[in-house]
């Protein structure tokens, strides 16, 4: 395991307070949560995930993800596109995922909204990275919402997207690294000069 410079962590590094409350989160913090994310299936899947934590704790949908990846195709948008009724009657029924209707929905929504774009996926979810983001001091400091954010829920909706407000957008940024919400003490933040010189960008634990 190493930091985001390629150095070794101390024998005990700090973490953003989340990132050590459970095994699963340390995992999850030290090993993906702010990487630079790419790719339709993958973007795909955190779109979906980051809507089926709304309301929730993200340990629940973590811990849920296998079963998640298997419920809904390895969250291929042309697989899940074609999602019918008797799919959605087979996710109600799955005890493994969270079983919520309009979620289930969302995401069939999404999955078809996603072959309509006429973009690539990526580069529209990509192209709301904020030029400059300040990295919190603080878990305090972390913002549940930013101007980036907001312009992203409002065009995903405008394009038929569903359950992708503000909030969950910027979740989503932050776990795919389009912002680097990283404490400053974490040992997982990036130093300024990587920053600058377009280094490696991480997330953050809004609604963690």
């Amino acid at each position: 395991m190493t930091d985001r410079n390629g150095r070794a962590p101390a024998a005990d590094p700090v973490r953003c307070p989340w990132g050590r409350s459970t095994p699963d989160y340390v995992d999850y913090h030290d090993t993906e949560w702010g990487v630079e994310l790419h790719g339709e299936t993958a973007l795909f899947e955190r779109m979906a995930l980051e809507s089926f934590q709304s309301g929730l704790s993200w340990i629940t949908i973590l811990r849920k993800r296998e079963n998640f990846r298997r419920a809904f195709a390895g969250f291929d948008p042309a697989a899940v596109a074609a999602f019918d009724d008797t799919d959605v009657e087979r996710l109600m029924a799955d005890a493994g995922i969270v079983r919520n209707r309009a979620k289930i929905l969302a995401t069939i929504n999404n999955a078809r909204a996603v072959g309509r774009l006429g973009v690539p996926l990526d580069e529209l979810l990509w192209s709301f990275r904020p030029e400059h983001h300040t990295r919190p001091a603080t878990a305090a400091d972390v913002p549940a919402t930013t101007t980036e954010s907001k312009a992203m829920a409002k065009e995903l909706k405008r394009r038929g997207f569903a359950f992708l407000g503000p909030t969950t957008c910027y979740a989503l940024m932050q776990a795919t690294g389009m912002v680097d919400d990283h404490i400053a003490a974490c040992f997982r933040a990036v130093d300024a000069d990587d920053l600058s010189t377009g280094g490696p960008a991480a997330g953050g634990p809004s609604g963690r």
